[in-house]
């Protein structure tokens, strides 16, 4: 039963399975679009079709309550459900879910929001589907998930301690020398309900030429925050086993069932290619605030920092602490001596009594003085400056 993919109807294949034996269900249905879905894969010029269609709404709910009940019946206590929908019927579908998982177990309504490109209807552009996130009991299993701060959040006061005035307002926290306390340290934000995930466009090395085929990296995200390596993840209807991929490339076993033959056998091809697409998004986040450009940023990734925007003195704090405290980072820009960055980090930081600073030296630009300020700022050479230093040092010691 364990990481196979089954051929038949969900409502029957479903019973063959033993009750609170499965840690996570993914149920992405069928949506009620009255329509039959196909979509021809460009190698093979094979088409992969399903219908749709139902003769009433009532039969639709009819075959989304017998899962719902069988899903409830095979899932462990810490377990979780996962349905994914769209405009058409989820209003319909979140009471067929408080029915049969009650109403106190909803936990999330989670939306998949996405980038579309042509509206040929009247009105606005659909650029969002819906999942529902329900737990069957309180005692379920969940991993936080923390993401990077918005570029227009001031890093720099979050990290900040806070106390309450004689009035009750809230005031940045200060020693007896007048600095000010910097807080514990940080994780980023918990991840929100909101989920910025690209379609799969149609060039994407994971596109198997399914119609509905959802991205990879969606089912990632759902499988880290709600199961741990080793669980069993159950997807009623595989259709092109995305979800399946997902719980083979993070190390969880998987079911798979659908009614289709060209499904499941799609599914256990897939299995076999393991294709994946990266997404460029997810890697560099948003960039509609920030004014730190592409260099800064990917620096401060590569040593695993947070990105501060509006403030030129520092660019970025390592999220680990030392001593207790944030570690500032200033990266020495294109036209700026190592003198000046060390100056602007130092004027930056000169309230805060960090424990450690660094200065990351991207070129050798540097302002000769007779009297050099003292500093305790770290000075680290960045991966092409050091480089280019024992490309230099290696020619000098030839000569």
């Amino acid at each position: 039963m364990i990481n196979k993919i089954m051929t038949g109807d969900s409502r029957e294949v479903l019973k063959s399975i033993a009750s609170n034996f499965v840690d996570l269900i993914y149920l992405d249905p069928p949506f009620f679009t009255q329509k039959r879905h196909s979509l021809r894969e460009k190698k093979s010029e094979k088409e992969y079709s399903f219908s749709d269609k139902w003769n009433s709404l009532q039969d639709y709910l009819d075959l989304i309550k017998l899962i719902l009940i069988e899903a409830k019946r095979v899932l462990k206590d810490t377990g979780s459900i996962f349905v994914h929908c769209d405009k058409v019927a989820s209003h319909y579908i979140r009471v067929q879910l408080d029915e049969v998982f009650g109403f106190n177990n909803f936990r999330n309504e989670i939306i998949w929001n996405y980038k579309r490109w042509s509206n040929s209807k009247k009105g606005l552009l659909n650029s969002h589907q819906n999942i529902y996130f329900y737990s069957m009991t309180e005692n379920f299993k969940f991993n936080r998930i923390y993401t990077n701060y918005s570029p227009t959040t001031n890093l720099d006061q979050i990290l900040q301690e806070r106390v309450r005035g004689k009035n009750g307002k809230s005031k940045y926290k200060v020693d007896e020398n007048g600095n000010v306390v910097i807080g514990k340290e940080k994780k980023g934000v918990p991840l929100s309900d909101v989920w910025e995930i690209p379609f799969l466009n149609p060039k994407a090395k994971e596109r198997s030429g399914y119609p509905t085929q959802k991205p990879v990296l969606l089912l990632n995200q759902i499988l880290n925050i709600s199961t741990d390596v080793g669980d069993i993840v159950l997807d009623p209807f595989c259709g092109s086993g995305t979800t399946c991929i997902s719980a083979k490339l993070l190390k969880r076993k998987y079911i798979g069932i659908d009614i289709s033959e060209e499904a499941t056998n799609l599914t256990k091809q897939r299995l076999e290619d393991m294709l994946v697409t990266d997404s460029v998004l997810l890697k560099n986040g948003k960039e509609d605030y920030a004014e730190k450009d592409e260099i800064v940023i990917s620096i401060l990734n590569s040593i695993g920092a947070f990105p501060v925007q509006r403030n030129s003195g520092i660019d970025g704090y390592l999220k680990k602490n030392y001593n207790g405290k944030p570690v500032p980072i200033k990266i020495q820009k294109k036209n700026e001596t190592i003198e000046d960055a060390i100056n602007k980090l130092e004027k930056a930081s000169l309230v805060y009594n960090y424990a450690m600073k660094i200065v990351i030296q991207t070129n050798l630009l540097s302002a000769k003085s007779l009297f050099p300020k003292h500093s305790d700022i770290i000075i680290i050479k960045s991966n092409e400056l050091a480089i280019l230093s024992l490309f230099e040092n290696e020619i000098s010691l030839r000569i």
